[in-house]
């Protein structure tokens, strides 16, 4: 059985009648399961944006009290929150729609579409092209990085090369005149690590996909461990 989809809609409207509506609407819908948080004004939006969880979407009124809806949208990209917006007017606006294309608003609807199939429909799309954009955005940074890895790998390598072909040859002489004295133990770490050092290398030298993972804060490391073998 497939887990029901949930998505968290933020609506931002003075009329707490119609925010009732609306969210009576969105809860008869067999799509997704619809979670709906209101919020009468600015502040609150602006408060509820930023706990946790984080909504999918906000469905934005613009006649509110105070800072109308594209100020308040304004405000919230200002914060770097990249959350889709939808607007609902009383009407279609031209003017209206040009201002919240500049915003990067997703889409707007007339209320009267609120208690019809598109108000679902839209928020559901919004969705859906908001994720295939971060993930084509995630995979042109993993493509960049990988580019960068592998060119800084090939210039280190480059340099490692000789000295380390120069190490193994130097260990492998020193243990072929020493027995088993204490000074061979040390040997045979030294070429071990040598041997362990040439591997990770060959290893970086074949990356063919990003494999940094997440280290400290904003530090990525490289993840070099064997692949296990698909059964």
């Amino acid at each position: 059985m497939n887990e029901e989809r949930v998505v968290r809609v933020l609506l931002v409207e003075d009329n707490k009648d119609f925010a009732n509506l609306v969210q009576l609407f969105l809860k008869r819908q067999t799509e997704a399961r619809f979670e709906v948080q209101w919020a009468p004004n600015g502040p609150d939006a602006m408060e509820a944006i930023a706990s946790e969880p984080a909504s999918d979407l906000i469905l934005m009124d613009y006649f509110l009290p105070g800072k109308n809806g594209l100020e308040v949208t304004r405000d919230i990209r200002q914060l770097g929150f990249t959350t889709p917006v939808v607007f609902l007017t009383v009407n279609k606006d031209f003017d209206l729609a040009v201002e919240v294309l500049k915003l990067g608003v997703e889409d707007y609807l007339v209320k009267e579409e609120i208690s019809s199939p598109v108000l679902p429909k839209t928020i559901l799309s919004v969705i859906e092209r908001q994720a295939l954009r971060k993930e084509l955005t995630e995979l042109e940074i993993s493509q960049k990085r990988l580019q960068v890895i592998q060119e800084l790998v090939a210039k280190i390598l480059s340099e490692l090369r000789a000295p380390m072909t120069g190490m193994r040859i130097g260990v492998d002489g020193l243990l072929d005149r020493h027995g088993e004295d204490n000074l061979r133990a040390y040997l045979v770490i030294i070429r071990d690590n040598l041997i362990r050092m040439e591997k990770k290398m060959e290893r970086l030298r074949e990356l063919k996909s990003d494999r940094t993972i997440p280290y400290i804060r904003d530090i990525r490391m490289f993840d070099l461990a064997e692949e296990t073998p698909q059964p």
